[in-house]
């Protein structure tokens, strides 16, 4: 996504509260971040250290002072903190603040790159697990190269039970619907062979599940290797599995592109070749590029929470602000709980 504000397709304006002290470089980062994208669509809450947030604004366009407001957090949790003592000792911090403004009313989600524990820690003490919901999943967007693949759960939860990867296939579903524009998504189920037979108990089961359900349109089992090859819409697999998974792609697609960048600089002739092929390449990078689709949602709370990387750069944060807007555009929340709601009933 572009860093240019975001817009709103319905003319109502969203509301998100950004924990400005996250993540290893804020605040400046993550505040430029949000000034890129702040619009009459799309109001900033900077939650934090005031002094530091107008340091940063200082650097942005004046005009972005107009979609953003600064909301005092006296505490920061770091990298380093135990996740749910930190959020619970820490009521301050800018994270559980951030939360606050949701689960009170003030902002439809929230977005944060600090402790990833701790955000998760944060969302589901402050906005709670949607009514009959086991497991709340975190979902990844990823960049492969004819369109994005949603890869569920990528860290949430490291055990999980077959109805759990059945909740997730359906969160992640109407993600995919609601908010990328993907009609009738299909799901694929992480295993070591794409036949129904492979894989241990928790697959087998969850992959009766699926293919019993009415509510997905159930592929069947993918290996890891069709996870970037569009072979599905939206891959399901255990928190433990797809974290080791995106982490593995994340850094294999900054791997490429640094290893392209230096071929092309390896000699004359390679120069002139890089210099023929720059657009090309652009439009490569650009394929694979994780900043596209920055951050993880976390589905299944009543609310939006979008978990950055702790490295996210400004278009990171500029990214995951847009999509954030986009879910609370589409009532993402309510239309989750619709669905869950109905698998109730259908058991």
């Amino acid at each position: 996504m572009e860093m240019t504000p975001y817009k709103s397709k319905t003319n109502a304006q969203t509301v998100i509260a950004l924990d400005a002290m996250g993540g290893d470089f804020a605040p400046d980062e993550v505040v430029l971040g949000a000034a890129s994208v702040a619009s009459p669509s799309l109001k900033i809450l900077l939650v934090g250290h005031a002094a530091e947030i107008e340091r940063s604004l200082a650097q942005a366009d004046p005009g972005c002072r107009r979609y953003v407001e600064i909301v005092v957090a006296s505490e920061v949790i770091g990298f380093d903190e135990e996740p749910t003592k930190a959020v619970r000792t820490k009521k301050d911090s800018s994270l559980v603040v951030a939360c606050r403004e949701v689960s009170e009313g003030r902002a439809d989600g929230v977005v944060s790159a600090g402790n990833t524990g701790a955000i998760l820690a944060a969302a589901m003490l402050n906005l709670k697990r949607i009514r009959g919901l086991k497991r709340p999943g975190l979902c990844a967007v990823l960049p492969t190269p004819n369109k994005p693949t949603i890869f569920i759960d990528v860290g949430a939860n490291s055990t999980v039970r077959p109805l759990h990867l059945l909740e997730f296939a359906n969160m992640a579903s109407i993600f995919a619907q609601d908010v990328l524009d993907v009609r009738d998504p299909s799901v694929g189920l992480l295993s070591i062979g794409e036949e129904s037979i492979k894989g241990d108990e928790l697959v087998l089961e969850a992959h009766r599940l699926m293919a019993e359900s009415s509510f997905l349109n159930f592929y069947g089992n993918v290996e890891g290797g069709d996870i970037v090859r569009n072979v599905v819409d939206v891959v399901v697999t255990d928190g433990f599995t797809g974290n080791v998974s995106l982490k593995l792609m994340e850094s294999t697609s900054s791997l490429i592109v640094e290893q392209v960048k230096k071929a092309a600089m390896r000699s004359f002739s390679a120069r002139i070749g890089g210099l023929l092929l720059k657009k090309e390449l652009g439009v490569f990078k650009k394929s694979i590029d994780t900043e596209e689709f920055s951050g993880a949602y976390l589905l299944g709370v009543r609310g939006l929470a979008v978990v950055c990387h702790g490295n996210s750069s400004r278009k990171s944060i500029g990214s995951a602000l847009k999509i954030a807007a986009l879910a609370s555009e589409q009532r993402l929340i309510s239309k989750l709980e619709e669905r869950i709601a109905a698998m109730q009933a259908a058991e």
